[in-house]
């Protein structure tokens, strides 16, 4: 749970670099929380609870990509290639599955071995 708060609090940080830990708990725990909305949005006949969550991390979610790309020594421009039908989605897939680059980079040093 840590890991999904660390990311909202730095909610807007598009500099640096976000381990794969980091990223894909972030995404396990958005996707638990946007299930439990969803389901409470059926019982109660009204989605508005989960587009309020979508929209309220809509921001957070575009920083960690970004910052998981930078790890994998990619610009944060790479993203907008899931915008390409098909492959797009599959290509970023990918690259934030990537194993991050064990050297300090552009984006700054190596969050794994920063945080220790």
């Amino acid at each position: 749970m840590n890991w999904y708060l660390d990311v909202l609090k730095n909610y807007a940080g598009f500099s640096g670099r976000a381990r794969r830990k980091e990223f894909w708990m972030f995404v396990l725990f958005n996707f638990i929380i946007a299930v439990v909305l969803q389901i409470i949005g059926s019982l109660i006949d009204s989605q508005i609870p989960y587009f309020i969550y979508v929209i309220a991390v809509l921001v957070p979610s575009l920083a960690v990509t970004v910052r998981r790309l930078h790890d994998t020594g990619r610009s944060g421009w790479w993203f907008f290639i899931s915008f390409i039908p098909l492959v797009g989605g599959i290509i970023l897939l990918v690259f934030t599955a990537s194993e991050g680059k064990p050297e300090a980079n552009e984006y700054g040093p190596n969050p794994k071995f920063a945080a220790v």
